[in-house]
This record gives structure tokens, sequence and C-alpha cells, in this order.
């Protein structure tokens, strides 16, 4: 059975564009303009009132990282993620010098809108991260 090389993380969410820039400010991700469209906004523009906004999309530029979608649903968050994304700022830093790279990350994301929500501080067997929320109130970590 071959082995899948590709995947994409959906969002579901209020506001998709919204949304999309968010992550493409923390991720240091684009929003492509689809074909035939200079930008992204000019897309959205030409679809009927209804379906603009509908959903949304981001890519690494560099092709590394996977695709990130977000689509339009009409109720709200309601639960904790079963799933979240861990941004990886931390990498290979420890003890103070990596809480100082998080606590750094953290600032530039809660003045994107971003909500600190706490502070996991070091143990034996981890170390620091920062639980966060996007714009919508979707977890992820800072690590």
């Amino acid at each position: 059975m071959p082995s899948i090389k590709q995947f994409q993380v959906t969002f579901d969410c209020a506001e998709p564009t919204r949304v999309a820039r968010f992550w493409c400010e923390v991720l240091g991700y684009v929003v492509p303009a689809p074909q035939g469209f200079a930008t992204w906004d000019d897309f959205n523009r030409s679809l009927p009132a209804e379906q603009q906004d509908a959903w949304c999309a981001c890519v690494d530029p560099s092709g590394v990282g996977p695709r990130m979608y977000f689509q339009r649903v009409p109720e709200g968050k309601v639960a904790k993620n079963r799933v979240h994304l861990d941004v990886r700022v931390g990498t290979g830093l420890v003890g103070d010098e990596r809480l100082a790279a998080l606590e750094a990350e953290c600032v530039r994301l809660v003045a994107l809108g971003a909500v600190r929500v706490r502070v996991l501080l070091a143990d034996e067997d981890n170390e620091s991260c920062i639980t966060m929320q996007d714009i919508e109130g979707n977890e992820f970590c800072l690590d």
C-alpha cells in the first residue's frame, strides 16, 4: 500500500479569510490567488454574495508545509479541539533560552489577536510550552 505524502489541515470557522490571514502571519504562509485572478480578494469579490468568504486556503511558499484550508460553518466552537497545531518556535532550545523564545513569539501573536492561555513549565519529561488560542478560539501550542 503506498504511503500518503501530502495532507492539508482544515479549520471550521466563522470568518475563513480572517482566520487564514492570521495563520499566514503565524507561519509565514501566503494566500495564493486562484488561477485567473490577481489576488485572493479579487477572486472572493467575483463570487455571488452568499459564497463570498465561504472558504480560504493558505500555503507554505517553500512548498514544505501542509496546505491550510478554512471553511465557514454556521455553528461556533463549543469544545476543546481534539487536534491542535504545535508551532515549533523553540526547537533545539532548552531552559530559559527556550522559554524566552516562546515568550517572544507569544507577544508577537497576542498582538495579532491570539490569546495566551497558560504556560506549561518544563518538568522531568517535557520542555516548556505555551498554550494559546487563535482569533476564533482554536487551541494551539507554542512549542
